[in-house]
């Protein structure tokens, strides 16, 4: 009996010992880091930083974060952020973010986030290169506003991002449950007083292949760029307009894409006084884009959904026989 005694201290000590120098290198690796961004020139600052968790958990606190990029114009803050791992390997972190509003800048335009219970899940592989195997960001009822003046929220929030069988390629889901545009964007859109405030679906499936995998790399040198997208399914649901589109691009080097979208459209000509309206769809282009998609959706038999294709070709983007214009450059920077 007095031997087990003596083998459970030590294995405490061992233990304790294994979890105090664990918890002091990934506080220093999460400091390191900050300071590593203050060499290249960004704002990398937080105003303490504390550890908990003992004996089978690291919780790294960091009390009053602030990063800003000045290449980029990109800026953020946030009253704490914590970093949740197992003990037992510190690669599979957990982000947990403070349900008090945080911060985001595009030069000189701020938004403020507020999101309860909002986390991002990350899972690394063993190395030094900190390969992504999978990304989550969850979260309950949260809310983007600008100025006081609400521009989105939902009910819920999810998005994953997980490595496949091909280490370049992640599965992209993400689905929004009860997702609420502010009065700006409606507006914008001048969308119909009769819709609903909240979409009933917004959901996305997609498999992205990139030029390399997601890895430390990406923050500290440049951003993995897409060269193949899998649309599965894109699909939005609010009020009476219905859209759903699935197909597959390549992407050259210089982002711009190439293939088709196949895309069906329920009461479609409300979604072209929207385009409009947002600027998306130019005023002379509103009345033949009309005529040439009413006689298409008449060939279908239901003259209030469309079966169209969106084709990139050569840097331009049509609608069936419609040139829309210049094709969007797909760019992460």
């Amino acid at each position: 009996m007095r031997g087990l005694i003596r083998v459970v201290i030590f294995i405490a000590v061992i233990w304790s010992a294994y979890w105090f120098v664990a918890g002091y290198g990934l506080r220093n690796a999460i400091t390191t880091w900050f300071d590593k961004q203050q060499d290249v020139g960004w704002q990398a600052d937080f105003s303490d930083v504390s550890t908990a968790g003992y004996p089978f958990r690291h919780v790294t606190r960091l009390n009053n974060p602030a990063l800003a990029d000045p290449v980029n114009g990109t800026a953020w803050s946030a009253d704490w952020i914590e970093f949740q791992s197992p003990a037992i390997w510190p690669g599979r972190q957990v982000l947990r973010f403070a349900d008090t509003p945080q911060r985001l800048s595009y030069y000189d335009q701020t938004a403020t986030i507020e999101a309860s219970d909002l986390q991002a899940e990350l899972q690394l592989q063993p190395g030094v290169a900190l390969v992504l195997e999978k990304m989550a960001l969850t979260a309950g009822p949260w809310s983007i506003t600008d100025e006081a003046e609400p521009q989105a929220g939902g009910d819920t929030l999810a998005l994953v991002m997980e490595q496949t069988p091909i280490p370049v390629a992640y599965s992209v889901k993400a689905r929004i449950d009860g997702f609420t545009p502010g009065d700006d964007l409606r507006t914008l859109m001048r969308s119909a007083t009769t819709l609903p405030q909240a979409f009933e679906t917004l959901e996305l499936d997609m498999v992205a292949t990139f030029n390399k995998p997601w890895d430390r790399s990406a923050l500290e040198q440049s951003r993995p760029q897409p060269v193949k997208i899998d649309l599965k399914l894109a699909e939005m649901k609010w009020g009476a307009l219905r859209l759903f589109a699935a197909g597959e691009l390549d992407v050259d080097h210089q982002g711009i894409p190439t293939g088709e979208i196949a895309i069906k459209a329920e009461n479609w000509r409300d979604m072209i006084a929207m385009a409009n309206a947002a600027g998306a769809l130019p005023d002379q282009a509103v009345d033949p884009v009309t005529r040439a998609l009413n006689f298409m959706a008449g060939l279908g038999g239901n003259p209030n959904a469309l079966d169209l294709q969106l084709n990139f070709r050569d840097g331009f983007v049509a609608l069936g026989p419609l040139p829309l214009g210049p094709a969007p450059r797909l760019i992460l920077r």
